[in-house]
């Protein structure tokens, strides 16, 4: 990749590692459904201006059917409920958890008529990421959490859809049109629920400027950047920077939250990151090199 590249890379592995640290630090000022709503709004409104000038919104409301399916399993749903799960479980555990995102998107690509095989090697990670999943539950979860966890395989299974969805039906459409509607639909979904509420007292400091950072840099710039990034070296390279996102989350949550990192939090982190390279990589029919060879001496 060129040095433009790497710096694009860079920066969205850092920019999509915080938001579960900021999400832990809003959600301790504000609801769920608030901090939803507040940061799809910032975000649209960054955007905006660019769809406009661009005349991107138009082709993109063309298509409302399935940009309100893309919306609702990418955006309303797993926004609230990781929010909503990282009002009781650490944000470095919320992180590695929702790093198995590419472990079910393998399943999902399988399951719904994609001509990829799922192959010894996805298999394996399938299992491996799994085993992950389990070690982190079984040591780092209390039996009050369980419930938070439900929600963030929710929140798994609509990262995972989502995806899906776009590349099945939006694909042709401009990548910040979709964005902004895809912002502004959950933002007027959850606004009614805001401003019900809305908190008493105004919010700290740290929980407005985590709101802030959210829809400003989590999620308008992030969309920026990542078109770039793909723009440099193409949609399939590009997806990689999920696996750095997960590592810069721990790291956060560890040095500025202070969360504790114990040996299974670091063999979770492990089998899970292990698994999902396992499980998103390209399969190939084709027999390994000592195989073919078996064969032609055979023949």
């Amino acid at each position: 990749m060129s040095r433009a590249a790497w710096a694009l890379f860079g920066a969205l592995g850092a920019i999509w590692g915080i938001p579960y640290l900021l999400i832990k630090v809003a959600t301790s000022g504000v609801t769920p459904a608030v901090l939803v709503c507040g940061r799809t709004s910032l975000g649209a409104l960054v955007l905006l201006p660019i769809a406009l000038y661009r005349r991107e919104l138009a082709p993109v409301l063309a298509l409302w059917r399935p940009l309100l399916a893309y919306t609702a399993v990418e955006l309303v749903v797993p926004w609230y409920l990781l929010a909503s799960a990282e009002q009781r479980l650490p944000s470095s555990l919320s992180a590695l958890v929702v790093a198995a995102v590419p472990i079910l998107g393998a399943v999902l690509a399988r399951t719904t008529g994609a001509r990829e095989r799922l192959g010894p090697a996805r298999l394996a990670g399938l299992a491996t990421g799994a085993t992950g999943v389990a070690v982190l539950v079984g040591f780092d979860v209390q039996g009050a959490d369980l419930g938070a966890v439900g929600e963030l395989l929710v929140v798994v299974a609509g990262y995972s859809l989502g995806p899906w969805i776009f590349h099945r039906h939006l694909t042709q459409l401009p990548g910040v049109g979709v964005a902004v509607a895809s912002l502004l639909g959950c933002a007027a979904f959850y606004a009614p629920f805001a401003a019900l509420e809305l908190p008493r007292r105004m919010p700290s400091a740290d929980v407005l400027l985590s709101i802030a950072g959210l829809g400003v840099l989590c999620t308008a710039t992030a969309f920026l950047v990542f078109f770039a990034l793909i723009a440099q070296v193409g949609p399939a390279r590009a997806t990689v920077v999920t696996y750095v996102n997960p590592a810069v989350a721990v790291l956060a949550g560890v040095t500025v939250l202070h969360e504790p990192f114990g040996w299974s939090t670091g063999l979770g982190f492990v089998l899970i990151l292990a698994g999902s390279l396992l499980a998103a990589r390209p399969y190939s029919s084709r027999r390994p090199v000592w195989a073919r060879r078996s064969a032609r001496r055979a023949a």
